[in-house]
């Protein structure tokens, strides 16, 4: 490493421990200013998982804080320093209060109490110097004391944020800045774990007490993946700001712009792979900033670039809620919806500004909000009409929905992954008598769990593409786009590799009393469709030079292959 370079640092949030170890920084401190120059006292700021939200947060204190005044050196190098007098003297003004709750995830509400109690504690033992201040009465450093050893009542716990910053405030004779990070895990866990209800009481007053009325308050920062609904949550508050994905203020503060991203990987010599960075990582929009790329997939990548592009999200209680709706024996119509999602194109839906937990047992709908606030999905369009234009941002993500799908295939139809991967190598590798062989070991295991009805066609249609889903890693496959003379079933065009087979599937349904020279004229029917109209002519634009044409059809619940010799 050259000298002075900056380096990649990757899972850290403490932002002075970042830039003391010569991080690359990606310049967020205009931040600051907006949260200075924003009206509310509050500001709510949902973002998706690993956008950089706790490092912001640790950055917002370190600007802030009265105890780190000599942290000016940490930002004069960066654009916040720039933008005058008025902003350089906030640095080090005020006593902050920082707390995030993004680990409090636990199977029970106990558990959960404890939690909080330690966290609220180590919080306390932060500020343990109040102890030693004058402005403060006996009785109240007996109660400081108490919550910072863990021995108070909970109720002096769901007091605690309120209870600090009028500690710090006699001490500092200074308004206090109270920061909350991941403020909805331990509701979100809540509602998985059964007691939804115990937690969302806690976290009215926790939070309320500090954020309503509350004289010692100069600003309020939360952040978390969704918007709890004000009924929920937010009465107790003194009506926040409220900044989600679908809104202009603080656009562009959580992820990269498409210019840091260039300017990143030039810094680490790998500007050659912008374009494929570009397919993988980028497409979230934010009000009106787009070309948002994933910062945690970003840096995986550029930390070992070796091992080319894969997807570097985790599993999280979003992902979870996700995959339970998913693998429901009733949710067909939430998986088709995956599907048409898969092939590229958009889905039509509404989009719920608020989010109520309990709802989710009996409203399908709100999943599309999750996937929305969770950065799954974006609006295509702009307006702030309540149903939406969705699509999956990236690839990346759409790795994410094929996993849900070959989940769905394993544990709700029990399809082995490594049936349905031999399915597809004897596929892809052109061996079709192996390919026919798996396919119907497979539909003999499944068959039973359809209701083909007179969309018999779409629904075989959309089960050969779920099946075949696991193949994305080498394949793009598309379903019902132009190409030739018309519109293919089903096409797989190699995703990097030109010397691959492309395929190209037409699929039929019969009725199930067909007789077999009437399959058999079905299946020549279908190739001489595929020839016709010319539907591998995409294939040959890719320059893909070998290519399999196949005929699928469905007599009833019985398959039948036939491939152009």
């Amino acid at each position: 490493m050259q000298q002075g370079k900056k380096r990649l640092i990757r899972g850290m949030d403490y932002f002075k421990g970042f830039i003391e170890a010569n991080g690359y920084f990606v310049d967020k401190t205009l931040f600051i200013k907006d949260v200075l120059d924003n009206a509310h006292q509050v500001m709510l700021i949902p973002r998706p998982r690993r956008f950089g939200k706790s490092l912001n947060m640790s950055m917002l204190r370190f600007f802030f804080d009265v105890t780190q005044k000599d942290s000016a050196k940490l930002f004069e190098p960066y654009k916040i320093w720039q933008e005058g007098g008025f902003y350089t003297q906030q640095q080090g003004k005020y006593p902050v209060i920082e707390l995030t709750l993004k680990n409090v995830k636990e199977a029970n509400y106990k558990d959960t109490v404890e939690s909080l109690k330690y966290l609220i504690g180590e919080l306390y033992g932060q500020h343990d110097y109040l102890l030693d201040s004058d402005k403060l009465r006996d009785y109240e450093k007996e109660d400081f004391k108490e919550i910072m050893i863990g021995e108070a009542h909970l109720i002096k716990y769901k007091n605690s944020l309120k209870k600090l910053s009028n500690y710090l405030y006699q001490h500092h004779q200074e308004q206090v800045i109270v920061l909350v990070d991941e403020y909805d895990s331990p509701i979100i866990a809540g509602y998985r774990n059964g007691y939804y209800r115990e937690i969302i009481t806690f976290m009215r007053g926790f939070l309320g007490g500090v954020f309503k009325t509350n004289p010692y308050l100069y600003k309020g920062v939360v952040t978390g993946i969704l918007r709890i609904a004000k009924e929920s949550l937010f009465s107790e508050w003194n009506n926040p700001g409220v900044y989600t994905v679908l809104d202009y203020q603080f656009s562009d503060s959580f992820g990269f712009t498409e210019t840091e991203t260039k300017k990143m990987l030039k810094h680490f010599n790998l500007e050659d792979d912008f374009e494929l960075m570009k397919e993988w990582y980028d497409g979230y929009n934010i009000g009106d900033s787009t070309h948002l790329y994933n910062p945690w997939s970003v840096s995986g990548y550029i930390d070992t670039p070796q091992q080319g592009f894969r997807p570097y999200w985790v599993n999280t209680s979003s992902d979870d809620l996700l995959k339970e709706r998913v693998v429901e024996r009733n949710a067909e119509e939430t998986r088709s919806d995956i599907e048409t999602l898969l092939l590229g194109k958009t889905l039509l839906k509404p989009i719920y500004e608020n989010i109520i937990f309990p709802s989710f047992d009996y409203n399908r709908e709100l999943l599309w909000t999750l996937l929305v606030f969770a950065g799954y999905l974006i609006p295509v369009d702009k307006t702030n009409k309540r149903i939406r234009e969705l699509k999956i941002p990236n690839y990346e993500i759409t790795t994410l929905f094929e996993q849900f799908i070959l989940d769905w295939l394993n544990k709700g139809l029990h399809i082995p992954s490594t049936l349905l991967l031999q399915m597809v190598q004897a596929l892809t590798h052109n061996q079709i008598p192996q390919f026919e062989k798996y396919f119907k070991k497979i539909m003999g295991d499944t068959f039973s769990y359809f209701d083909v009805n007179q969309e018999a066609e779409k629904v075989w249609q959309a089960y050969v593409l779920g099946l075949l889903a696991i193949s994305s890693d080498e394949y793009i496959i598309k379903s019902n786009r132009e190409s030739g003379a018309g519109r293919y079933d089903i096409l797989m065009l190699p995703r990097h590799d030109k010397s691959k087979y492309g395929v190209v599937i037409e699929v039929k349904a019969m009725d199930k009393e067909a007789t077999q020279n009437q399959i058999d004229k079905q299946l020549g029917d279908a190739l001489k469709q595929i020839s016709k109209n010319q539907y591998y002519k995409e294939l040959i634009e890719h320059q893909i030079e070998k290519r399999i044409e196949l005929a699928v059809v469905f007599a009833g619940k019985e398959l039948y292959i036939k491939p152009k010799n």
